[in-house]
């Protein structure tokens, strides 16, 4: 046997304990404050532990990036202890607090991890996308010396459920994907049951249509080298006719099990009875479970077979749980070795007492396993994490002489940007779910082109047919086109946000989405934050803008999934000079990496950095004039500031976020006499306030008693009579927790219901959000003197 296949099959062995043990450590000897299981999938490790270790130490190189299947998550994480790049303590504490995590993160661990995984289905998708993002780099004269690699992702067979990697698999098809592999961990059990018998015919079948090379790895070295005895096309036969349920129960049931079967079945044929009769118990299990995926030189061989960059599917055969006393019992997806068994697989292992953790327990000579590792090619250049430089951002200004909405000051600050010859300029990539021209990106597109490997000429162009879209592709193009499949774009977003780290080239990503389905892609935007991409979504139109079309096409909850989501900074400006200011501070923002106590004026780790979501309208709103003060500027960055400053006695504050911003100016204007002295709040950010103010709150109970944040410094010299009317295109409940600030009587209006189509007027006055509704707020709201209004 040559040498680094035995190094191969010790290295399989070490990890297949390694993360054994760590799991049986974390769930039966580490003390538990509570009664409930830890888990870990020892089952769903041990299928994947050949797969990972041909791919890891024998194919990889550096520039290749991988996703671990989340519940191979153990095996990575004893691999990377093997190689140093783990510690022993973090090993002790997997799943608990600071210790190794469940699933592979890129934020949470410390070991190497390219992807971030967990949410399933996910991690597969974004490996293309990646990919489609390193095709960009590279055509690119600033990207021409980064290395290519792989992008490979590591497949549970259950994963091809979700509906998110057959969208993905359309869009790589239409933007010539390559470099991309999938394996798939065919050991053909989920968590509650068998998969479907035939599910391989229909996985090659589709992966076929979209232009992938399926390479199929059924059988080991052991059953290839039986099937040559006499007798061996009959056993092939029967392997592969045997149902998938009926394999995993003769599997865990063991060597004397499948001899009565199989001679059962195959007895009386001469050569198959003697082929059986030639190995013994222990012998025949081990030639029945030598799945191709379960053997670890087969899967070295079948990796280093490939020599082409053509998009490739491995079906690898596998038995869950292979190796182990629980191998294919129906239940072993969340099941764990009992003590007993575990002692008695410890004894099987070679493991004495007290080696557990020991990297090279059980290893006959440990100085060629370390010179094996230590030439590793994967592992040559230690940690692949980059970086790469900050782009200056060039002064952003727009014009606010003219009504305009926040979705045209969008389009015309990148025009702007397009026009120029900025770095920053030329590293935004721009992305769409095929509403490129409605989010007012055409302008930017038409200037910086659209992307493909290959040139494409525009057919209109060609016949001098005229059109606003000059859709010509080009190697050099900066827009991306996808198709209608909002999961798509975030996974879009989330693989050119880490470029910087994952290829040490730095890209600018802006990908626009009508605000309403921001929600059908928002488990792979929560995906996109935990990986801590970087990049700038805009959501738009949102609220009732899209009024004529009905409550489909109208947002409500989106202002509080931009104050939930973690590692998203949201914004929802009313005026095109409040945009250009925090577009400004997002492009630097997105680029950010610091460490260090928060800003003590707003409480916010703006240091940090992040990305940042922009919930824009389509409602041209008169501007409110050129405006230079530091007071707004800072303000619309951290969240909030004074349009219409309080007097002294003010009984009545309006405050508003987005477009309705008209009709808060114009209800304070209404407040007849009485009530002059009444304050209007421009709210940019209810994430960014919100933030700041619960960070304060933090911060004087830990005894900083002086903490204030941006909007208690606004709201604190507000008379305690004084009443808060919000109000917002959106749910209430984004402003309403502004009461509770001081301690001010508050009254939230908002949108709770969809809505039905009609103008936008018709919407506003159907939801009470009209300049006439807060009015007659106010009026019920406030006691003493009546309010008196004046129309004029």
């Amino acid at each position: 046997m040559p040498t680094d296949v035995t190094q191969l099959k010790i290295i399989e062995q070490r990890l297949l304990w390694l993360s054994h043990w760590m799991i049986h450590h974390a769930n039966h000897i580490r003390p538990k404050s509570d009664g409930i299981k830890v888990g870990g999938h020892q089952a769903s490790s041990a299928s994947m532990v050949s797969i990972m270790t041909a791919l890891y130490f024998s194919t990889l190189k550096p520039e290749d990036r991988v996703a671990v299947k989340p519940h191979a998550s153990p095996i990575f994480h004893a691999m990377q202890y093997l190689m140093g790049n783990q510690t022993r303590e973090k090993m002790e504490n997997f799943r608990g607090f600071g210790g190794v995590q469940s699933y592979p993160s890129r934020t949470k661990d410390i070991d190497d991890v390219d992807f971030s995984t967990g949410s399933v289905g996910l991690g597969v998708a974004i490996t293309s996308f990646a990919s489609m993002v390193q095709d960009y780099i590279a055509a690119k004269s600033w990207g021409e010396d980064v290395p290519v690699g792989r992008m490979v992702a590591l497949v549970g067979d259950a994963e091809l459920d979700e509906g998110n990697i057959y969208e993905c698999l359309q869009e790589g098809w239409k933007n010539d994907l390559r470099n991309t592999w999938w394996i798939i961990d065919y050991n053909r059990q989920s968590l509650d049951g068998i998969v479907r018998e035939g599910l391989f015919e229909r996985v090659e079948k589709i992966f076929d249509a979209f232009g992938w090379d399926v390479v199929r790895v059924k059988h080991g070295v052991l059953q290839r080298k039986a099937f040559k005895e006499p007798g061996g096309a009959a056993l092939r036969d029967w392997i592969d006719a045997c149902p998938n349920a009926e394999y995993s129960a003769l599997t865990f049931m063991g060597g004397a099990v499948w001899r009565k079967r199989l001679m059962d079945d195959l007895g009386d044929q001469g050569d198959v009875t003697a082929l059986i009769d030639r190995r013994s118990d222990d012998e025949l299990a081990e030639l029945m479970e030598n799945l191709g995926g379960n053997c670890v030189e087969t899967m070295a061989d079948t990796f280093a077979a490939i020599d082409h960059d053509r998009p490739t599917c491995f079906l690898a055969y596998t038995i869950k749980g292979w190796g182990t006393p629980i191998a294919g019992h129906k239940d072993n997806h969340g099941g764990l070795m009992n003590k007993t068994q575990f002692a008695e697989w410890q004894t099987h292992m070679g493991v004495a007492d007290g080696d557990e953790w020991m990297p090279f327990a059980t290893v006959d000579d440990p100085d060629a396993l370390r010179v094996f590792l230590d030439n590793v090619p994967f592992f040559a250049k230690g940690a692949r994490r980059y970086t790469d430089d900050k782009l200056s951002v060039p002064e952003i200004t727009i014009s606010t002489d003219r009504e305009i909405s926040t979705q045209m000051a969008f389009g015309k600050v990148l025009d702007d940007l397009s026009k120029g010859d900025s770095d920053l300029a030329a590293r935004i990539v721009t992305m769409s779910p095929d509403v490129t021209g409605t989010t007012n990106l055409g302008p930017w597109v038409n200037r910086r082109k659209l992307f493909a490997r290959k040139a494409q000429a525009d057919a209109f162009i060609e016949h001098r047919i005229p059109s606003t879209a000059k859709w010509e592709f080009t190697p050099d193009g900066q827009h991306i086109e996808l198709g209608i499949a909002e999961m798509n774009l975030m996974l879009l977003l989330g693989a050119a946000g880490l470029s910087h780290s994952l290829f040490g080239r730095r890209l600018i990503p802006i990908g626009t989405v009508y605000d309403p389905f921001v929600n059908r892609g928002l488990d792979a935007l929560n995906y996109a934050c935990y990986q801590d991409a970087r990049f700038i979504l805009v959501g738009t139109p949102s609220g009732v803008t899209l009024a004529p079309e009905g409550g489909a096409h109208q947002s409500v909850g989106t202002p509080l999934i931009g104050m939930s989501q973690d590692g998203l900074a949201a914004f929802e400006p009313a005026f095109a000079d409040e945009l250009a200011v925090i577009m400004a501070w997002a492009f630097d923002y997105l680029q950010r990496d610091g460490e260090g106590d928060p800003d003590e004026r707003t409480w916010l780790r703006d240091e940090t950095g992040g990305s940042v979501y922009l919930r824009l309208t389509t409602n041209p709103i008169e501007q409110p004039g050129k405006r230079v003060d530091e007071d707004f500027r800072q303000g619309a960055i951290d969240g909030a500031y004074w349009l219409r400053k309080p007097g002294a006695n003010c009984e009545v504050v309006i405050a508003y976020q987005g477009a309705v911003a008209p009709e808060a100016i114009k209800a304070a204007g209404m407040i007849g006499e009485g009530r002059r002295d009444v304050g209007v709040l421009a709210v940019t950010s209810a994430d960014r306030l919100n933030a700041g103010w619960t960070a304060a709150q933090r911060a004087r109970a830990r005894g900083n008693t002086g903490a204030l944040s941006h909007i208690e410094h606004l709201m604190q010299d507000l008379p305690a009579h004084c009443k808060l009317i919000t109000v917002i295109d959106g749910h209430p409940a984004t402003l309403a927790w502004l009461g509770s600030v001081v301690g001010h009587h508050t009254l939230p209006l908002g949108v709770e219901h969809f809505g039905q189509t009609g103008t936008i007027g018709d919407l506003y006055r159907h939801h009470g959000i009209d300049a006439d509704a807060i009015v007659e707020k106010v009026q019920g709201l406030t006691t003493g003197r009546p309010v008196r209004i004046s129309h004029a």
